[in-house]
């Protein structure tokens, strides 16, 4: 961690400690309150990113996920809801398309919150949605199979692939509106809480002033696959708060300093080639420490589990709860290539 923190970092201890923290287990039963977002608003996290001209932050992406990390250790439901946010404030600071001067402020300031619809385009060459050019905007057909932050969101970041295998990145309200039909809220086995639902698009139709990037699926494919293939900082953020819980109890001391010192390691290591400057380099050695990150992560979750013994099942119980989290993490922006390595890994 930081040794003078960065003052989004405070923020987001202090959030962590003083908000989301103390309601983690009611949150994960009832639900992701607005409360907590507006919260989340207020901190200048949403902007930690994004350019200071248009009221971000412009801060480290070690800052980044640090922040990332703490969030995800205090409530990871309210942290996945809000690390939506980040690729669609991404794409506008990158963009010189005219829905950036629209857009990026009122992100960047957390004046709006924003969702993600894209998820699906790793399926490609299955195209779940469908885009197609039509008067002078573009028409979405398809299902997008997962949508989280429905009711918290303000906007999404809706993402449908043309016949000649374009990608087309637009932005539209984050309500139901013709063409666009929310499913009812999933039940999931983790974060439940996130407000996760699939969308049913009929035709909706979006006018090109709404898109924020086109490009080859090829392209979008190669820019993707740091993002995939990185360590998820949330990963470390759940397993450290899983050996905060055995650090409280003696008979686990000597547990939580060997996992702590492993992950430390792993950690360093993952951060690094994150920072490597050629983003497309180091592939097979980013897998193994995300899988090695994975292993640890269950391990600290498990260990909580054990060292609370028959009180640990109870919902009431932060060590359940992490244990779930860091399943639902396993899967997360998972592709077909980080699927293999992590099989591979299990398998021995």
């Amino acid at each position: 961690m930081t040794t003078t923190p960065h003052p989004l970092v405070a923020r987001a201890r202090q959030l962590a400690a003083e908000v989301l923290a103390p309601q983690a287990e009611r949150v994960d039963r009832e639900g992701v309150p607005v409360s907590h977002i507006e919260a989340v608003r207020r901190s200048g996290l949403l902007g930690v990113s994004a350019p200071e001209q248009y009221g971000g932050s412009a801060a480290p992406a070690a800052v980044a996920r640090e922040t990332a990390e703490i969030l995800a250790g205090a409530c990871c439901s309210t942290w996945f809801v809000q690390t939506q946010h980040y690729t669609p404030v991404k794409l506008l600071a990158d963009s010189r398309l005219p829905v950036r001067e629209r857009l990026l402020s009122p992100l960047a300031t957390g004046e709006l919150l924003a969702g993600i619809a894209y998820a699906h385009v790793r399926a490609f060459p299955r195209i779940p949605v469908r885009a197609t050019a039509e008067r002078g905007g573009w028409r979405f057909d398809g299902t997008v199979p997962w949508y989280t932050g429905w009711g918290l969101n303000d906007v999404m970041l809706l993402a449908g692939v043309t016949d000649a295998g374009d990608v087309v990145f637009a932005f539209t309200e984050a309500r139901e509106q013709p063409g666009l039909r929310p499913s009812e809220p999933m039940r999931l086995a983790a974060l439940t809480a996130a407000r996760t639902v699939s969308l049913r698009l009929t035709g909706l139709w979006l006018p090109d002033e709404a898109v924020v990037l086109r490009t080859p699926h090829e392209k979008f494919a190669r820019i993707d696959l740091p993002r995939a293939t990185n360590t998820n900082p949330a990963v470390f953020g759940i397993a450290y708060a899983a050996l905060a819980l055995l650090d409280a109890d003696t008979e686990a001391k000597e547990t939580a300093s060997s996992l702590r010192a492993h992950l430390d390691e792993v950690r360093a290591q993952a951060y690094a080639l994150a920072d490597h400057p050629v983003p497309h380099e180091h592939i097979e050695e980013r897998l193994a420490l995300k899988t090695r990150a994975y292993d640890l992560m269950r391990a600290a979750t498990t260990a909580a589990i054990v060292a609370g013994g028959g009180r640990a099942m109870d919902l009431r119980s932060p060590a359940q709860r992490l244990a779930r989290e860091g399943m639902f993490l396993l899967v997360q922006g998972q592709t077909a290539g980080v699927r293999r390595a992590h099989l591979d890994r299990l398998s021995g």
